[in-house]
């Protein structure tokens, strides 16, 4: 249900041109590091980091400012294992029977199969569910609007904030991923968006010799 209950005054700090233009460049370079992973290392990352990083996911913009998200932080090495159990075997049946030839081809580059030990190495797994209504007390259902985009607006809050601080992140989803609310007791009206898996990446980890758009494929000015 929507959190408005009125208006109040903006903090908002106006910088200098100069400054603006270096915190963009800034944040530039520092996202231009970030690359997905898949070898990550056990190390442990403190609890603060993740709650820091999913309480930035929840800071960002949703349709009527619903917030129709939920977030599960799982650090629990049984759940790990059954959420990696759980998404081997769906991953097994799109590389063995649901992927066109042309999607098995793009993926080829990347080097990806069914087998995902990262879900059990990473010392973090956060689901992301999306709600398309609310249940209050009472248990009237309140619709949410802009769902999809509103979730993925801070799914890219939760990467990015998690990459500042110093950690590594892979987007995972398995498809169906019914099997995680299951595992993690989630209600019905909530469905699972996205698997992010975050920690240290492996002191070995290699990743895919790739580029991204960049110039006219990237942008278009109308000035």
């Amino acid at each position: 249900m929507s959190q408005h209950t009125g208006f109040t005054s903006l903090q908002f700090h106006k910088r200098s041109e100069s400054s603006i233009v270096d915190r963009s460049d800034q944040f530039l370079q520092m996202m231009k590091q970030r690359r997905t992973v898949r070898d990550f290392s056990a190390d442990a990352v403190p609890e603060e980091v993740i709650r820091c990083a999913i309480e930035a996911a929840g800071s960002a913009p949703s349709g009527a400012n619903m917030q129709p998200w939920h977030f599960v932080a799982v650090s629990n090495s049984g759940i790990k294992k059954q959420i990696r159990e759980a998404a081997e075997i769906e991953e097994r049946e799109l590389y063995e029977h649901r992927a066109s030839d042309e999607w098995l081809e793009a993926l080829a580059p990347l080097g990806t199969n069914a087998d995902k030990p990262f879900l059990e190495t990473a010392p973090w797994l956060i689901a992301v569910f999306a709600q398309k209504h609310t249940i209050d007390a009472q248990g009237k259902k309140h619709k949410h609007y802009y769902t999809p985009e509103s979730v993925g607006i801070a799914t890219g809050f939760l990467i990015a904030a998690l990459h500042q601080a110093g950690l590594a992140t892979l987007t995972h989803t398995p498809s169906p991923m019914g099997f995680l609310r299951d595992i993690l007791d989630r209600p019905k009206h909530e469905k699972p968006f996205l698997l992010l898996v975050t920690g240290y990446p492996a002191d070995d980890a290699k990743v895919p010799d790739i580029t991204k758009k960049t110039g006219d494929d990237l942008l278009t000015w109308k000035t």
